[in-house]
């Protein structure tokens, strides 16, 4: 059976040269940090779908910009396979609150992490660092990755 892409969307939101992650496996069973966002919902942009997702997750509101990276990754056995926009985004109001509850209860962990901090932590995609720091310019392409926990 073949099914579409998912698609979803994601932020790379630098605040004083640090770098936002969150941890997205309800009941902490990973130790895998990646970018805010998630899946899009149709009928909206994707900078206004990825406004919500931030908000959802973070409480944080922020400004979407241009795009900086698109990346893809797949589970083959299940015949899953996303594709996530990121895009460079600046913050706008509110600030990290180890009270706030993400309303699906999929992140229980957010974090504000510098360069050298990431190099400590398992993140996906592979490319997020650098995308994230990159000067802007043309969007970075990471190719199909194995879906990891």
């Amino acid at each position: 059976m073949s099914r579409s892409p998912r698609l979803a969307v994601r932020a790379l939101l630098l605040h004083e040269d640090r770098l936002l992650l969150v941890n997205a496996f309800p009941g902490r069973q990973s130790d895998l940090w990646c970018a805010p966002g998630g899946g899009v919902e149709t009928g909206a942009s994707l900078p206004d779908n990825l406004k919500r997702e931030i908000f959802e997750e973070t409480g944080l509101t922020v400004a979407v910009g241009a795009p900086a990276l698109v990346n893809e990754f797949h589970e083959p056995r299940r015949g899953f396979h996303q594709v996530d926009v990121y895009f460079r985004c600046t913050l706008v109001a509110g600030v990290l609150d180890d009270g706030w509850r993400d309303p699906e209860g999929v992140v229980n962990r957010r974090r504000w992490v510098t360069r050298d901090d990431i190099r400590a932590l398992r993140f996906k995609p592979d490319s997020l660092a650098d995308a994230a720091w990159a000067a802007t310019g043309a969007p970075l392409y990471d190719p199909l990755e194995l879906l990891v926990r």
